[in-house]
């Protein structure tokens, strides 16, 4: 009896899916069928019948057929969890030049408004995907959208059938009435394998994409090797060399005392000694900051668990087994949590956290969560988004879930061959 209840649940289920498979792949014929109906008031004998029906079936398949393959590509991904990448080109941020034109990555423009109408329409036509989109259009009815029809079109036929009085017509009906059930848990099926085949990104489009990618990362590693160094150079100015700089004063002048007054040359041999203790323990903070001494010694596990003790939260810090990465992985994970832990704490009030570190068979799996009041997200110029393209150099990835209220759970994901 379960086995019943559980096939005609599947059987409902399918049922409703094979009708919105149907309805998603006939837009755009549709918009045809309506254009040649337009055409048909005008008049059949009308010479300009035609243009109805070219210009309303081109826009609209125009204006649906990026539509269609987003919806095609969110039900494959939802019903089968198959995920297949959209691969659009990605518009350039446009930018106000000096002259007072807006650069938008083809032409100059006067306003903001229209480099972003020219650059949309420019990127549309020449993105390989618009004519990808436009060939899925045409094939999607007559291959996923034909399959699919089969069980709206079996109960349509049983409910005309059922009508009438004729015997042949009434097993006309019953026929129909088994198609439809009996392919009402499959008609849907055929909408995956058709979308993985004709939506997937073709390989020159993902090579463009990984190209773009890796050229974004080289600017973000560029820019954040600079800003280090500019950040070491104002560390050792401000702080080291002013103190050994005056340490040596301190010296030289000790010096020049130590034979007419030996007890003012004592002071200032012991304030000199104090500065070079300072000067050693600013030396060993810079270092510090550059790569923690732990991390090098110890690996990553303990490293993190020095910066939760550290930590004004409460954390907990739980590993399954040891781990050791390649040196620069282990950096980025660990001032990756650093930076979670400070999101925590100056942004979200938090008192709690928990750090679990993990590995699966591609990589290390970090998951940080902490009891704040939540509603953190990427925004362009934040520390999560460079948290991102600090991860994004080695393929990694970062998932955030951060309702309105809390908790907040990040997860960081990067692959590593050295587990």
């Amino acid at each position: 009896m379960r086995q019943v209840v559980s096939w005609v649940a599947g059987a409902c289920v399918g049922f409703a899916r094979a009708c919105v498979v149907v309805a998603v792949s006939m837009l755009v014929p549709a918009v045809w069928a309506a254009s040649v109906v337009v055409a048909i008031r005008w008049g059949v004998g009308n010479p300009w019948s035609w243009v109805p029906v070219l210009v309303l079936g081109s826009v609209g398949t125009l204006a649906l057929s990026r539509p269609v393959c987003r919806m095609f590509r969110v039900l494959v991904a939802t019903w089968t969890a198959t995920d297949i990448p959209a691969g659009y080109r990605r518009a350039e941020p446009v930018v106000r030049m000096s002259t007072g034109y807006w650069w938008n990555g083809f032409s100059y423009e006067r306003t903001r408004r229209d480099a972003l109408l020219d650059q949309r329409w420019r990127i549309r036509w020449s993105d390989p995907a618009t004519w990808r989109d436009l060939r899925f259009t045409g094939i999607a009815p007559i291959t996923a959208g034909v399959i699919a029809a089969l069980p709206p079109a079996g109960v349509a036929v049983a409910a005309l059938e059922f009508g009438q009085p004729a015997l042949s017509a009434r097993l006309v009906g019953v026929l129909g009435l088994i198609a439809a059930v009996a392919g009402a848990p499959y008609a849907w099926r055929s909408a995956e394998p058709v979308a993985v085949r004709f939506l997937r990104a073709s390989p020159a489009m993902l090579l463009a994409d990984r190209v773009a990618e890796l050229t974004a990362q080289r600017a973000d590693t560029t820019v954040a090797q600079a800003a280090e160094i500019r950040r070491i150079e104002r560390d050792l100015h401000d702080g080291a060399q002013a103190r050994l700089v005056g340490l040596g004063l301190s010296l030289a002048t000790a010096e020049k005392l130590m034979e007419t007054d030996p007890d003012q040359a004592k002071v200032l041999m012991r304030e000199a000694r104090a500065g070079a203790a300072t000067s050693l323990t600013e030396l060993r903070e810079l270092v510090m900051g550059i790569n923690p001494p732990v991390l090098n010694e110890r690996g990553l596990i303990d490293a993190v668990r020095a910066l939760a003790l550290d930590s004004p939260l409460e954390a907990a810090v739980s590993a399954e087994v040891p781990l050791r990465l390649d040196p620069p992985v282990e950096s980025a994970v660990y001032f990756g949590i650093a930076e979670l832990l400070t999101n925590a704490i100056k942004h979200a009030r938090a008192t709690r956290a928990r750090i679990s570190l993990s590995q699966d068979d591609t990589g290390i799996v970090v998951d940080v969560e902490d009891d704040g009041r939540g509603g953190a997200g990427v925004r362009a110029g934040g520390g999560l988004a460079g948290l991102c393209r600090r991860l994004a150099v080695f393929d990694g990835t970062l998932e955030i879930h951060s309702p309105a209220g809390g908790p907040t759970r990040v997860r960081m994901m990067v692959p590593c061959a050295s587990l």
